[in-house]
């Protein structure tokens, strides 16, 4: 339980940082490159009126629909979610990685006789009767 809490607290903090740098970084360029728009006062008028601004509308207490705050959210959740996917991409890539087993080392071999399967310690084939030599031992 301890680890799903440090998960939503770095997350929510992670989240207040993709945010920070949607509508404060990647935001400002964007809309200055289509004219000057900035995005979080993009809205429209349920009642017809015109507002120069989005505060001016809600002080005059009209309905809005704020597009302009959807855009900027939206993103948010594409960085978000990319970073996340990259992250856990890594993460299972390290656990892949870390799961591997080295190869076990035989514990059977092949009597050079009759070629039937014997113990790496055997020094007489089971199934010939031949004298065989012990294998050395693996390092």
């Amino acid at each position: 339980m301890i680890d799903l809490a440090t998960g939503v607290i770095i997350g929510s903090a992670f989240t207040k940082i993709v945010t920070s740098l949607t509508q404060d970084i990647i935001m400002p360029p964007i809309g200055l490159l289509l004219g000057k728009v900035d995005f979080s006062n993009l809205y429209i008028s349920l009642t017809g009126q015109h507002f120069p601004t989005l505060a001016q509308a809600q002080a005059a207490g009209v309905p809005t629909v704020r597009y302009g705050l959807f855009l900027n959210n939206v993103l948010d959740f594409v960085l978000v979610a990319f970073v996340i996917f990259l992250m856990v991409r890594q993460i299972n890539r390290i656990k892949r990685n870390l799961e591997k087993e080295p190869p076990a080392s035989p514990t059977e071999r092949q009597c050079p006789y009759c070629l039937t399967n014997i113990s790496i310690k055997a020094t007489r084939c089971p199934a010939c009767t031949s004298n065989v030599e012990p294998e050395a031992a693996h390092s």
